[in-house]
């Protein structure tokens, strides 16, 4: 498994309060010729809180079945509950899922020893994990001594770090050799200058390839090219982050025709994008 350059954050397409299929192969299909090395489906782009069980394993086993070796399959397994984790984590690997992204418990606010029984606890069925730090979404910032005896349990592969704070990304990366994938789209190319292993994306929804070419630059040394089209991106950037994801992404991906904008209750539709921000997306 490769925890580095660009996965994507799915979203989830609906048509009339249902899973749209159709939309999600031509989705996947989509982010598999732009040459993402990764998915990541149902998490917190992807409407994973409002996802039934059943429509869980089915965009599971449909990614799975299409991407088969070409790129990282992760799925969303973390919620509050340790037990409801651990049978998402199981679900998950039974469908052939190559990790779990294991998002901290958010509204309990556990204290460090109730988090570290909760990660090993979703490690224990044996499913790669990577643990996902955001507190904007959990409302616990941990400093990064904190977080990085988290990421040394037994099963952690690496760490979708989503501070957005690049100096809070050096500070743990001081403290842990676990690849540090970026949830930030504004500054994953920053990050990736002082040690960052890549991103898992919003962005890359609607500009797989652009966001592909960021991190190949990259790669290559050619830090220029990488800088110019970090910078060209921007605009869209703030788009996607100007009202709560997945709204914005679900609006710009329907003008683009890649599927509707709907979305489920209680987030509703937002601000259609300028048209000068599809330019070159497709």
């Amino acid at each position: 498994m490769r925890w580095e350059g660009v996965h994507t954050a799915l979203v989830t397409p609906f048509a009339e309060g249902r899973l749209d299929l159709v939309a999600w192969e031509a989705t996947l299909a989509r982010q598999l010729r732009a040459g993402v090395q990764g998915l990541v489906v149902a998490g917190t782009t992807g409407e994973a809180p409002t996802l039934e069980d059943h429509e869980r394993d089915e965009l599971l086993r449909e990614a799975v079945g299409l991407c088969g070796d070409r790129a990282v399959v992760t799925m969303g397994v973390g919620t509050n509950s340790t037990r409801s984790t651990v049978q998402n984590v199981v679900r998950a690997q039974a469908a052939g899922a190559h990790a779990g992204l294991l998002v901290l418990p958010y509204y309990n606010k556990p204290p460090l020893e109730g988090l570290r029984a909760h990660v090993r606890a979703a490690c224990e069925p044996g499913l790669p994990i990577v643990v996902y730090h955001v507190p904007g979404r959990t409302a616990q910032r941990l400093n990064p001594t904190e977080l990085a005896v988290l990421c040394e349990i037994e099963g952690v592969v690496a760490v979708k770090e989503a501070t957005g704070d690049v100096a809070y990304g050096q500070e743990f990366m001081l403290r842990s050799q676990k690849p540090v994938l970026s949830g930030d789209d504004a500054t994953w190319m920053p990050l990736l200058t002082v040690g960052g292993a890549g991103v898992i994306s919003v962005l890359s929804n609607v500009a797989p390839r652009r966001t592909v070419a960021v991190w190949e630059a990259h790669r290559k040394g050619d830090l220029e090219a990488a800088r110019r089209e970090h910078y060209a991106l921007l605009p869209v950037v703030r788009y996607l982050f100007a009202e709560t994801n997945p709204v914005p992404c679900k609006m710009m991906m329907a003008e683009m025709g890649l599927c509707t904008a709907e979305l489920r209750l209680p987030l509703v539709p937002g601000r259609l994008p300028d048209e000068a921000l599809l330019h070159d997306l497709a």
